[in-house]
């Protein structure tokens, strides 16, 4: 079975578009969303329609639950936080309100006598950022079963979203694969001097996965692959009306990085990653 894994469309109609018509094209069995279908982008509506059209899993991601359920405190939030929960849930219908609020936190499968744990950030929460370039024991932890995974086994392979970077590890036999971002892909570790072209990254990256599925057996071969794919972002940044977010939302999409460096330094800094030497 080929299995196709997406995740953080982020409203992103354009590279959906794109990705699904390339996950047709290459005869794939099932599709599984890890989640943030919305926020960000003008299209979450529609995203989320081609979502449950699609896709035979849908998992919750964190920009899903922030921006779909009701908040009592959020007169005491900044007020561009305030701004930006009303601005996405006037996108939204009741329903797609209720359908993100009500998807499930996991889900696992055997595939080539491994078992695939998949999930839109860690184990225990949906927005908590593991990079790559985390500690052994930190990615360790991905591993392990909580009260919210399926079974209460240790996974073989995990498989997230939420950082909007793809890679590929392995420790203690065991893999950790992270399949990017649809709709929002930007890298971490950036030089203006040591980068090569922007458009390596600002593409739609998702990931199939091959093997035996429902199989213990582990006679069987299991494969993983990258995909990333061009799409149209002036076409995509075209459709905006009003959109709040505009500044940063373009700044993400054309330029490849997050909008909030400072964030992610201070992230690299507890690492002890000395980002001036990066």
């Amino acid at each position: 079975m080929r299995i196709a894994i997406i995740s953080d469309i982020h409203g992103n109609l354009e590279a959906l578009k794109v990705t699904l018509k390339d996950i047709e094209k290459r005869n794939v069995d099932k599709i599984i969303c890890l989640g943030d279908i919305i926020a960000k982008g003008v299209h979450p509506k529609e995203c989320v329609e081609l979502i449950k059209e699609n896709c035979d899993v849908v998992l919750q991601g964190n920009c899903d639950e922030h921006f779909s359920k009701s908040h009592e405190n959020i007169g005491n939030m900044p007020k561009q936080e305030q701004k930006r929960i009303k601005w996405n849930q006037s996108l939204l219908a009741k329903e797609d309100k209720e359908y993100l609020l009500n998807l499930p936190f996991c889900y696992e499968f055997y595939m080539s006598g491994s078992l695939v744990r998949v999930f839109h950030a860690t184990p225990k929460v949906n927005n908590k950022a593991i990079l790559n370039v985390d500690s052994i024991d930190t990615k360790y932890q991905m591993f392990l079963p909580t009260e919210k995974t399926v079974s209460q086994n240790i996974a073989d392979v995990v498989i997230y979203g939420h950082i909007h970077h793809p890679y590929m590890d392995k420790i203690y036999n065991k893999t950790i694969i992270n399949v990017g971002s649809v709709g929002n892909s930007f890298d971490v570790i950036r030089n203006r001097n040591k980068d090569s072209n922007v458009l390596e990254t600002t593409k739609a990256f998702y990931l199939i996965i091959e093997g035996e599925y429902g199989s213990k057996d582990y006679t069987s071969e299991i494969s993983f692959q990258f995909i990333k794919l061009p799409y149209n972002i002036e076409k995509e940044l075209n459709d905006e009306k009003i959109n709040i977010e505009k500044e940063n939302y373009r700044f993400e999409l054309k330029e490849g990085r997050y909008r909030d460096m400072t964030r992610i330094n201070a992230n690299f800094k507890k690492l002890g990653i000395n980002t001036d030497n990066i």
